[in-house]
């Protein structure tokens, strides 16, 4: 059986950006769920399984940071791993993000390359 991972963006062409770099790194996933904020994942974590989360920090309504700290409150999903996603990727906002759960992270822009690189050993 295949895996399932969350993109978390609040734009619409990054998250497809992202779908189509974990292709192009030769990850397969089963599905490819996705949310525009840190409340939208929440409501897609209670209801699907998933493997592996990927997060923009930067999101209206809820953003990464906040994101993490919710996803540690709740049992069920606290133990799924996450990767950053962003522009930012100050050792500030990344160990803030660490601290909370956060397994690493990829600075925008990205290659496929950088993408297996740094998933591919968490999917293992």
């Amino acid at each position: 059986m295949g895996k399932n991972v969350l993109l978390i963006d609040d734009s619409s062409t990054m998250r497809k950006i992202i779908g189509r770099s974990l292709r192009q790194a030769g990850l397969e996933f089963d599905n490819i769920y996705e949310a525009a904020d840190g409340l939208e994942a929440l409501e897609v974590l209670e209801s699907n399984k998933v493997d592996i989360i990927l997060s923009d920090i930067n999101m209206p309504n809820m953003d990464g940071i906040t994101f993490l700290r919710e996803k540690a409150n709740r049992p069920a999903m606290k133990n799924i791993p996450v990767l950053m996603i962003s522009t930012e990727t100050g050792d500030d906002i990344i160990g803030e993000a660490k601290s909370l759960g956060a397994v690493g992270a990829i600075k925008k822009p990205f290659t496929p390359d950088k993408v297996n690189e740094i998933l591919g050993p968490l999917l293992k």
